[in-house]
């Protein structure tokens, strides 16, 4: 298992830390046990009594904050549960792990632990000897008042995640640092473009084949893994994925073509530890699973169960920042190449109007007979197309005339109409497209 892959599984992991904060505890126990055999009877007189505690005291102590501490952990794991609940029915299944990730909840449910153990194995450590005072009951209630703050941090933190505008802000701020992380400058060589005849050159025969020994959805791609295989090998590699495709079990995921001098003996199973397949999509390396988490709490708000329509707008604002920061910086990068600048790696690479079809397709789909939404789409794709000129704006009016002849304009009232042309104006003249609509 390759170190993103474990990475991946421990973050998802809800039981590391709380299981990290216990094994720290029985640490920590140990050394207080230390404490109050070898050194709290020689400093014993010259520190204050409310330090130490006699046994019999420590023993009822214990019991009542491990009681405490057990009825904080059932509560916040109800917390949790009633939170979940409301992701599901409100927001979209997808939003569950930004919160069961989420390093509040998972630190939080680690120091109930570390209480709940630290108290526990002390409270079976007590002797029947009173006569000797006891340093870890002080640092046992030291470690219940961390816990009260924690519980207090905790529910604070359930309360603002389950607000909806928190929660598109949070989105917004990780799918941010997604897309700058995908294409900050590499260590090796990336390319829009590629010599085409040395393309040919390289695919000259039948390409064989690396096939998926799983099924599941590509989570992440360690391309420098791949090029210094491929370079192994001298091996040209042509993907059969998108990031965020499903792979079947036994479809080929890579073709492959080897020149003469290269090793004959292909490990398939090499090739396939730099490709990070699980159950579900994440958001590590995936721009467009991270916008549609956006785009599913737009859709399930402007449903009739939910009837919210301001909030798609809010989400459709956010898609629109995120898709202005994705202009800046998005290439369709299709060929790499090793730290020899030969080419190794072929990838099909999603292009910018890809992006914003999946953005806001299915907003279209649910929302076309609200105009705030339809509005709320046709101003965002607006203001991207103010901010970045030409670059893109023949993508952007392309979906922009797909939205707006989504709307059956013949059925609206004459204000209704008015707003949704002048919307659809400022589009069309910003892109320097004549607009099909007539003015009232």
């Amino acid at each position: 298992m390759n170190r993103e892959k474990a990475w991946v599984t421990v973050r998802d992991s809800f039981w590391f830390l709380p299981a990290l904060y216990g094994a720290i505890s029985i640490v920590m126990v140990a050394l207080t046990s230390a404490l109050d055999v070898w050194v709290v009877p020689k400093i014993q007189e010259s520190l204050p009594r409310i330090f130490f505690a006699e046994k019999s005291v420590a023993q009822t102590l214990y019991g009542s904050l491990i009681t405490s501490i057990l009825t904080m952990t059932t509560i916040s794991f109800s917390t949790i549960m009633v939170v979940l609940t409301t992701y599901t029915t409100q927001f979209s299944p997808r939003t569950l792990q930004d919160f069961m990730k989420s390093r509040v909840t998972q630190h939080v449910l680690g120091v109930y632990s570390f209480g709940f153990v630290f108290a526990l194995i002390n409270l079976l450590l007590l002797g029947s000897d009173d006569s000797q005072g006891l340093l870890s009951p002080f640092l046992t209630v030291v470690v219940s008042i961390v816990c009260l703050a924690c519980f207090i941090i905790f529910i604070h933190h359930s309360s603002r995640f389950v607000q909806v505008n928190n929660l598109i802000g949070k989105i917004r701020t990780d799918t941010s640092s997604v897309i700058a992380k995908t294409f900050q400058d590499k260590d090796f060589t990336e390319s829009v473009e590629w010599d085409e005849e040395v393309v040919r050159d390289w695919k000259q025969g039948e390409p064989s084949t690396i096939v998926a020994g799983e099924s599941g959805y590509l989570q992440g791609l360690q391309i420098e893994g791949l090029l210094s295989f491929a370079k192994q090998h001298n091996l040209l590699l042509e993907a059969n994925f998108q990031m965020g495709s499903y792979i079947e079990k036994g479809m080929p995921v890579f073709y492959y073509w080897q020149v003469e001098g290269g090793t004959d003996d292909v490990d398939d199973g090499g090739c396939m530890g730099y490709l990070l397949i699980g159950n579900e999509r994440t958001d590590i390396q995936d721009i467009e699973f991270s916008i549609q988490k956006l785009v599913e709490i737009a859709v399930k708000a402007i449903s009739p169960s939910i009837n919210d329509p301001h909030t798609a707008v809010n989400c459709i604002n956010r898609i629109g920042s995120l898709l202005t920061e994705l202009a800046h910086v998005h290439q369709p990068i299709r060929y790499y190449a090793d730290d020899e600048e030969q080419l190794r790696l072929i990838i099909e690479p999603k292009e910018y109007r890809d992006y914003i079809y999946k953005s806001f397709y299915q907003i279209r789909i649910y929302g076309k007979k609200d105009l705030t939404v339809m509005n709320g789409v046709l101003e965002a794709l607006y203001k991207i197309s103010i901010v970045h000129g030409d670059k893109i704006q023949s993508d952007v009016w392309r979906f922009g005339q797909y939205i707006i002849d989504s709307v059956e304009t013949d059925e609206l009232n004459d204000l209704d109409y008015e707003r949704f042309y002048q919307q659809a104006k400022k589009l069309a003249d910003v892109c320097d497209e004549r607009l099909s609509l007539s003015p009232l």
